[in-house]
């Protein structure tokens, strides 16, 4: 028991390492931890092939096409600069609200269908824009729009972590995910907007 545990753990710090630090592509990290695991936890190396090939094929086969089809639309809406449109509408219908909770809410929104990654590059630009003609600091505006791209980007689908952990529960109701899912990462995203409207009263520009 302890032997796994720490191999797991070891598994995951090299997951960290390599695709932070090494800047490895993720699927051959994921392989090589996967391993290492099937190695120190006593599986037969016989049986790693096709115990990676069931759980790959599984895995694809369950959440493949949402995936896919989740990509394509945020790409989609990535190219035809309809993100934008997007963030700037919303910006005016929730100009009653402390602006850092109006940016979270764009992140919250923008990162369903979009990837976090591209989605906080695409409206870095805005939020530079925005500090400058409001006066608040950047720093307050970046934790906003950080915290509500990230709370939905992990927890509600088509983002791959989500579909991938509710396939590996066999959670097979995605609406209900979505619900539980996008009902936590808006309490996540108010905290994190509640943290940054802080930080925007005590941090100078």
């Amino acid at each position: 028991m302890i032997t796994a545990l720490l191999s797991l753990l070891a598994a995951l710090a090299f997951i960290i390492y390599g695709t932070s630090k090494l800047k490895w592509p993720a699927f051959l990290v994921l392989l090589l931890a996967s391993l290492f695991l099937a190695l120190t936890t006593g599986v037969n190396p016989q049986e790693i092939g096709p115990l990676l090939s069931e759980g790959f094929s599984k895995t694809v086969k369950s959440i493949g096409l949402l995936i896919v089809f989740g990509s394509i639309i945020g790409v989609a809406l990535e190219h035809s600069g309809a993100t934008k449109k997007i963030a700037t509408a919303m910006l005016s219908r929730l100009s009653f609200l402390p602006l850092p909770y109006t940016v979270a809410m764009i992140g919250y929104l923008v990162s369903i269908p979009v990837f976090c990654d591209s989605a906080f590059v695409i409206l870095s630009s805005l939020n530079k824009r925005l500090s400058q003609k409001s006066g608040i600091p950047l720093l307050a505006l970046t934790i906003a729009l950080s915290t509500g791209l990230f709370a939905t980007h992990v927890l509600i689908p088509p983002t791959p972590g989500p579909l991938a952990a509710a396939a590996n529960l066999e959670l097979n109701d995605l609406g209900l995910l979505i619900i539980m899912g996008g009902s936590v990462a808006f309490l996540l995203m108010l905290v994190g907007a509640a943290f940054a409207y802080r930080v925007s009263k005590r941090v100078s520009l």
